[in-house]
């Protein structure tokens, strides 16, 4: 088979020509479009259960949130294993698929499963799905300098304006905010307050839930103008909370400040960010959504981020603190420095033990053609351009130069056996005789002298 392929070759050199040049075309337009990163994704194919639960402790999430979820994710086709951890006030169920299943497909069919078992947990308890990203998806990492503001303002900007705005970037899956406040009211019950006025948990709860609140009327007309009528119950401060009724004593209201204090404060929190041991900050983390190109997306998000600073309140602005890719250039500019050398290298090494130009050049010319097809392979297993795919490139630059320098030798030696057998038969070929120096011609024609063989 291979020795058909060598003489179609030689017999149709043209078409060789142009089958060359097309894939080196088509291998350049791959070198442009093919996926840029620093390093692999090797992280596994996941998805990830999320289920908040606060105020309970871990051994209460494990046997009433994490076990009904575990035991009824893991009859799920293509699923090679479930695993879980919980802690206070959450849960984490990750279920890791087969490396060939479709990501999306299977958040389809965890999701589908989540709407069963979503009955076996316990009131007011949703499980959610985890963002479509990776283990190695934080590409960027961003905190607010805003001088003289505080951490529940800065929360706010980053949750109610920054976040929104950065998430519409195609690509990206999700802005985790980090660090701050997230305000909140806060209504501390007495004990004592309660039971002097016969009043239970439930009872406080039940009424702000039932006064934070909008109803709706009816429309009707009035002189050929439509009204529309509603009522306006949200709670807008503390001062409204504090006024909230919660039953009558003697003809006297008992209000929630009677037994218990209101007032805006931060949520309850697990930890806190600093930056550079200067203090907290607020900020958030693009997370990239699986399979995407993540040296496009981190050019995006940036533009991105000079649009939304322009609504910033004044003096705020972003502060970069993770780049991956700063990593990313430095990364592939490395590895596109040493295939150039080992280019440049390998061609001075040929031409100078060859000594033949022709050659030289049909070896030379494998290199880009070569690298440039490996570009079409990439792409077409959806494998990014990374440190390892780089360098297993430039690994192969040498089996490349070893098989065009050995067809050459194999070449150059079959050259010189046959042309020592065309030059044997010649020196062995008897002479006709001749006559005085002359050959004698047939049919009566003139002699012409004999010249003598020129030997090679």
């Amino acid at each position: 088979m291979i020795e058909s392929l060598i003489k179609f070759s030689l017999r149709n050199r043209l078409l060789v020509l142009l089958v060359a040049a097309g894939l080196f075309a088509w291998g350049v337009y791959s070198v442009q479009t093919s996926k840029i990163d620093a390093i692999p994704d090797l992280s596994e194919n996941q998805v990830i259960v999320f289920t908040e639960w606060m105020g309970r402790s871990p051994q209460i999430i494990e046997d009433q949130i994490t076990y009904p979820l575990v035991t009824n994710l893991q009859g799920l086709p293509q699923v090679k294993y479930v695993r879980a951890t919980s802690m206070f006030g959450m849960s984490f169920v990750y279920v890791i698929f087969n490396d060939d299943t479709d990501v999306y497909w299977a958040r389809e069919r965890v999701l589908e499963r989540l709407n069963y078992a979503a009955r076996l947990l316990p009131g007011g308890v949703s499980p959610t799905l985890g963002p479509d990203g990776t283990g190695v998806g934080h590409i960027l990492w961003y905190t607010l300098d805003a001088p003289g503001m505080d951490l529940g303002e800065q929360r706010a900007v980053q949750d109610w304006y920054v976040k929104f705005g950065l998430q519409n970037v195609p690509g990206v899956a999700e802005i985790a905010s980090f660090g701050g406040f997230q305000k909140q009211y806060q209504v501390t019950l007495d004990p004592n307050k309660l039971t002097y006025y016969s009043l239970s948990v439930p009872q406080v709860i039940g009424a702000i839930r039932a006064n934070n609140n909008e109803a709706g009327g009816r429309k009707f007309e009035l002189s050929g103008i439509g009204y529309i009528i509603k009522t306006t119950g949200y709670l807008q401060s503390v001062e409204q909370i504090q006024q909230i009724p919660l039953k009558t004593e003697n003809s006297v209201p008992v209000r929630v400040a009677d037994v218990a204090t209101v007032q805006m404060t931060g949520e309850t929190r697990l930890g806190i960010f600093d930056l550079n041991g200067e203090g907290e900050a607020v900020g958030g983390i693009v997370v990239m959504r699986y399979g995407e190109n993540a040296d496009e997306v981190i050019g995006n998000v940036k533009k991105k981020m000079a649009e939304v600073a322009k609504g910033l309140p004044e003096g705020v602005k972003f502060n970069v603190v993770y780049d991956r890719s700063g990593l990313i250039k430095e990364s592939v500019d490395s590895i596109t420095h040493t295939l150039v050398e080992e280019m440049i290298v390998v061609s001075l090494v040929v031409i100078l033990f060859l000594l033949h130009w022709r050659s030289a050049v049909s070896i030379i010319i494998q290199i880009p053609i070569t690298i440039a097809t490996s570009f079409i392979l990439l792409n077409a297993f959806d494998i990014s351009s990374n440190i390892m795919s780089l360098t297993g490139i430039a690994l192969a630059i040498g089996v490349i130069v070893d098989n065009g320098i050995i067809m050459a030798e194999n070449a150059y030696k079959n050259l010189a056996i046959r042309q020592a057998e065309l030059t044997g038969q010649q020196r062995t070929q008897p002479q006709p005789p001749t006559i005085n120096g002359y050959q004698p011609i047939a049919n009566g024609q003139t002699n012409r002298p004999v010249r003598p063989q020129q030997r090679t």
